[in-house]
């Protein structure tokens, strides 16, 4: 459906004239500066460059954090003892904050912005928050949230295309940031992509001195959690990472393997 959409608004861009014209086919009248705003998306969506991703995540995240109330409170105290001395990785400078609402999640962005939602800090003890955090941070380092911007992209590309030939979602979104916004908290990632993101946060949270059992009992937690009281409240990042209970057993062994090695 998404490349029907595109190659419709790609058609249409290359046939009109001008960029604020209309066409009409059949019973629909067509908004050719949609369309060609919608080729314009999937252009810039596939030539995206890591710093063309740090440039969108970082105004991405200012609109967050205008839109978000942010912790000066115990939540960024603690967050600031946890992550003091972690200023980068791989060359990325980092920078923390604290989301004080109720929904469990975390996220890092490709500009090295990581947010951590205070209700996620309340279920997590240190060890297991840090390697979720660690987590995170794989995904931006193995260039996965480089693939979600795109997706996010491509998004806005069929809306646009949907919207200039009349459909249902003609209506757009209130800013194309909140669209990338959604994109860094609402990702889903593959298989793969979760289990090297695992592997990241526990060397992660090993090399800055929390215990290796953190990722699997992060992970652990999670599971428990979308079955009980607050599956609700924790539902928007379980989904986000699958087979959690497995991934967590994983992580078990890799944890029992390096304490063994170093007792």
């Amino acid at each position: 459906m998404l490349k029907r959409l595109i190659t419709i608004a790609l058609a249409i861009a290359v046939c009109c004239a001008g960029a604020d014209a209309q066409l009409k086919i059949g019973k629909r009248t067509i908004d050719t500066s949609k369309a060609i705003k919608a080729v314009s998306d999937v252009a810039s969506a596939v030539t995206l460059s890591d710093t063309d991703i740090a440039r969108m995540s970082h105004e991405s995240v200012e609109w967050m954090d205008a839109h978000n109330p942010i912790d000066d409170g115990d939540y960024d105290a603690r967050l600031k003892r946890l992550t003091e001395g972690i200023t980068e990785v791989d060359g990325l400078k980092l920078n923390f904050k604290v989301y004080n609402v109720v929904d469990i999640n975390a996220f890092a962005c490709g500009d090295g912005s990581i947010r951590v939602f205070s209700a996620l800090m309340d279920i997590m003890d240190d060890d297991e928050l840090m390697s979720i955090i660690g987590h995170e941070i794989g995904h931006v380092v193995h260039h996965d949230v480089k693939d979600a911007m795109k997706n996010a992209y491509l998004a806005s590309a069929a809306r646009n295309a949907i919207g200039a030939t009349g459909g249902t979602l003609a209506k757009l979104s209130d800013s194309q940031l909140g669209d990338l916004a959604s994109a860094f908290m609402d990702a889903k990632f593959s298989q793969k992509q979760e289990y090297a993101a695992d592997e990241y946060g526990f060397e992660f949270a090993v090399k800055h001195g929390f215990s290796p059992y953190g990722m699997a009992n992060g992970l652990n937690k999670l599971v428990e959690l979308s079955q009980g009281a607050k599956a609700s409240a924790i539902q928007k990042m379980f989904s986000s990472h699958p087979d959690s209970a497995k991934r967590a057993a994983k992580m078990k062994e890799k944890a029992d393997e390096y304490t063994a090695q170093n007792p």
